[in-house]
């Protein structure tokens, strides 16, 4: 049996859980092949499985001096050891089962020092139950009787909790300051004055310091009220703020250029939220700004509006008549990354019918067409992730089949609206496009992005910048080559507000590429004149310039 076969039967017995005689092929594996550290992960993780935790420790020092990465081949198994201070965190809970409390509290320490994700789960992990009334322990996880707390006293626990997990989180990059801690020192001497929405507010600011479009806080479940929002939603556009989707009593909104808030200005209201809107570049608060807009409670914390339960919008109506009209905020669902023009509760002001390609389907992750008129293949990709009905990879199958099959001269992919997924999924897309010489080619493949074009999407819109010969078109991307981003959320003890921080740097471009944005080849910004005559003018942009090269080859 060649040495591919043992891992690959040592791997099957591991997924079965067939613990006792998973151990015995890891060993096996490791016997002949020493040097790769996901070998010496699953073997720790077998003998760990079997209550032998003295050779399991064994196993893991190994795999952590080597590192871990999931093995190559068809079946790549996922394997959480790759995250930080996971393999630390292990060896910590085989020292614990092997009543080694120092040992167990200085490899905890250094999991926690190694950015480990999920520090909650150590507080209930039954291996690590004999060290549970360590004071030493309780410090390292931050736990304390937080709800017994005073509403001060509890507030400023959460901004401890939020302090260390950024100093947890983002030790790889210059951004915790003397200004920073200042901030937060400031922000701890402030709680004794400040509403609870206010205070959030503030804590928002600290995040917008970390340069990380991923940082966030998640407000809904702890305080649900807070999320109530305008039946309305804004978009701006390159002529202003519009109102390009309402709730059917406010149909007679539809169309109209929002021109103040409460009296005060949109570009005033904007400069107001600008120090809570976290990003990656200047472009992502376009796509966010309007979001924050809709939420009174948010825009009356930070001064600009006047009653957090509702606002009072100055419009100019289509006729040109300019009105005050006061809209009360209601319960609002979990906001879309992308505008839902296309949401059947609300009306919007091109018809669904008659929409461009772009607005036809925005719920929908993932679809295509081919136009025939222009021979080519229109894909829009919303979301970077699996379909339950229709994975990513067949559904990638079907479309450079249907490519083929109409020998169509090129393909558009349309990111403008997508806000992120699994990067790891878009990797044969590239794979198809980079096969195919009539697709890979200029004028042959055509790329949208966007303000919303964020997170995995940017890293998809990178790679295709990267390894192909694509037009870029349409609006610079909402973030840059290379970026700070995840999404590994933690909650803040004593109000129980999630926030995330990030803890990954996707260098998916060159080490020295400084671009803010991918910004397009052909510059197409969505217009509000565009968008009321139902025009998209990336793709007018795309039809014109594959004119212009027929005529070329003619």
């Amino acid at each position: 049996m060649n040495q591919l076969d043992m891992v690959a039967r040592a791997e099957r017995l591991s997924r079965s859980e067939s613990w006792p005689q998973a151990a015995r092929e890891w060993q096996a594996v490791v016997d002949l092949n020493s040097v790769n550290g996901v070998f010496w992960d699953r073997l720790a993780e077998a003998r760990f499985s079997t209550g032998d935790y003295a050779s399991a420790l064994a196993a893991y020092q190994r795999a952590e001096a080597l590192g871990v990465w999931p093995v190559r081949g068809p079946d790549r198994v996922p394997i959480t050891s790759i995250f930080p201070g996971e393999i630390w965190y292990r060896m910590a809970c085989c020292h614990a089962m092997l009543d080694d409390t120092e040992q167990a509290l200085a490899a905890l320490a250094t999991a926690v020092r190694q950015q480990l994700r999920d520090l909650d789960r150590a507080a209930t992990d039954i291996h690590l139950a004999s060290l549970r009334e360590d004071p030493r322990f309780r410090d390292l996880l931050g736990i304390d009787g937080h709800s017994e707390l005073s509403q001060v006293d509890g507030w400023r626990a959460d901004l401890r909790t939020l302090r260390r997990e950024i100093h947890r989180r983002v030790p790889f990059r210059d951004v915790i300051d003397d200004a920073f801690e200042d901030a937060v020192d400031n922000l701890d001497r402030a709680i004794p004055d400040l509403a609870d929405a206010r205070i959030v507010v503030e804590m928002w600011r600290l995040l917008r310091r970390l340069g990380d479009g991923h940082a966030r806080i998640n407000t809904r479940r702890a305080f649900p009220d807070w999320s109530r929002s305008v039946p309305i939603w804004f978009f701006l556009f390159d002529e202003g703020l519009f109102i390009p989707q309402a709730d059917p009593r406010y149909e007679s909104l539809l169309g109209a250029q929002v021109l103040a808030i409460d009296g005060r200005s949109v570009p005033q209201v904007i400069d107001a939220l600008d120090p809570l809107l976290t990003r990656d570049n200047e472009y992502g608060p376009t796509a966010n700004a309007p979001t924050w807009m809709r939420q009174p409670v948010f825009l009356h914390a930070v001064g600009v509006a006047d009653d957090p339960g509702g606002l009072t919008l100055t419009v100019r109506l289509a006729d040109g008549g300019v009105h005050d009209i006061t809209v009360a905020a209601e319960p609002a669902p979990e906001p879309h990354p992308w505008p839902t023009w296309c949401s059947p509760t609300s009306l919007r002001l091109t018809d669904g019918a008659h929409a461009p390609a772009y607005l036809r389907d925005v719920d929908n992750r993932y679809w295509f067409e081919h136009l025939p008129a222009a021979n080519l293949v229109y894909f829009q990709f919303n979301s970077i992730g699996d379909k339950p009905d229709e994975p990513l990879s067949a559904f990638y199958e079907q479309m450079f089949a249907a490519i083929d099959e109409h020998d169509a001269s090129a393909l558009v992919i349309d990111l403008r609206w997508n806000g992120g997924g699994n990067t790891f999924l878009v990797e044969p897309l590239v794979h198809h496009i980079i096969r195919r010489d009539r697709i890979n080619r200029h004028g042959g493949l055509f790329v949208i992005t966007g303000r919303n074009t964020f997170s995995a999407a940017q890293n998809t819109t990178t790679f295709l910048d990267r390894h192909t010969q694509a037009v870029f078109v349409g609006e610079p991307t909402g973030s840059s080559p290379n970026f700070v981003g995840e999404t590994v959320p933690f909650r803040l003890p004593y109000s129980g507000i999630e926030v995330n921080v990030s803890d990954l740097y996707w260098q998916t471009s060159w080490p020295n590429d400084r671009r803010a944005a991918i910004a397009p080849d052909i510059y197409a910004p969505p217009t509000f004149a565009a968008y009321r005559a139902g025009r998209d003018p990336a793709m007018d942009a795309i039809l014109a310039l594959k004119l212009s090269l027929f005529d070329e080859r003619r």
